[in-house]
């Protein structure tokens, strides 16, 4: 815990968020700074004027979750000064109630800016929340046909699977993932239907669901048998938004290999 650094921390969100910003009168004999007053963001954060001052002046003992939580809110924390104050305070920044099943405009913009590579972001639960023209040519479906939630493709049969290998090791990573969403949405209901339909249609699902797999993203190597291109032997990378614990997944093929020269005509199509 950085006692000293979340001190600073709080008393500069603090000066800086206006009375007016939470419905605060702006005015009055006592107010001496712009910012709020110790005894308003204690009664915002439900939590005592003393128990705050003691945190401000860096003799506070550590907060409880509950706490973080309560300033993050009575501060107006972005999600990423909010993870921010959590590692101040020495904890792990816990997830909302309900995965993110929105796209923050730069990672949609960064994958408008990889034309000859295939980019999708898939949330919590595997939905795809938006990927490139490039990607949607590769995967064969489309954002309007119900078919872009990757474990239902992958276990119920929903929409087009054109992975030919490797798709064993995907199944063991899609049920790593949705175990671990199981665990820190328990009550997100869209994640809780999603596991219900495939503990119901898919005896391959139940059996690798028994078996907790574990699995860390990063890179592997697939093979896709793509009906107009061919097989195409595909780099897949993952790259983290843990702000909103969703997945970039970037496709891509050696330079020069017969992949990439398919994956150029495919962008020049989708485009």
């Amino acid at each position: 815990m950085a006692l000293q650094e979340l001190a600073h921390y709080l008393r500069d969100r603090r000066a800086a968020l206006r009375p007016h910003e939470i419905g605060l009168a702006a005015t009055g004999t006592d107010r001496r700074t712009p910012g709020l007053r110790r005894e308003e963001v204690a009664e915002l954060a439900h939590m005592s004027v003393d128990y705050y001052t003691r945190l401000e002046q860096a003799r506070g003992p550590r907060p409880s979750a509950q706490i973080l939580d309560g300033l993050a809110r009575a501060l107006r924390l972005t999600p990423a000064e909010r993870s921010h104050l959590f590692r101040l305070a020495g904890s792990s920044a816990p997830p909302g109630v309900s995965a993110v099943r929105r796209v923050r405009p730069h990672v949609a913009r960064m994958l408008e800016r990889l034309p000859e590579t295939g980019a999708i972001v898939t949330d919590a639960a595997y939905d795809v929340v938006t990927w490139n023209p490039l990607a949607r040519a590769l995967l064969g479906a489309d954002p309007g046909d119900g078919t872009t939630n990757l474990a239902r493709r992958r276990f119920l049969g929903q929409g087009r699977m054109y992975e030919s290998s490797s798709a064993e090791e995907f199944g063991h990573i899609v049920v790593a993932r949705l175990r671990r969403s199981a665990d820190r949405y328990p009550h997100d209901p869209q994640l809780a239907e999603l596991l219900a339909e495939l503990h119901a249609g898919s005896e391959e699902f139940r059996q690798i669901w028994e078996t907790r797999p574990v699995h860390a993203p990063g890179h592997r190597t697939k093979t896709l048998d793509h009906p107009e291109a061919g097989a195409l032997r595909l780099n897949c990378d993952v790259l983290l938004v843990p702000e909103d614990d969703q997945e970039v997944v970037l496709m891509t093929a050696d330079p020069g290999s017969p992949a990439a020269r398919a994956l150029h005509g495919l962008a020049m199509q989708a485009t």
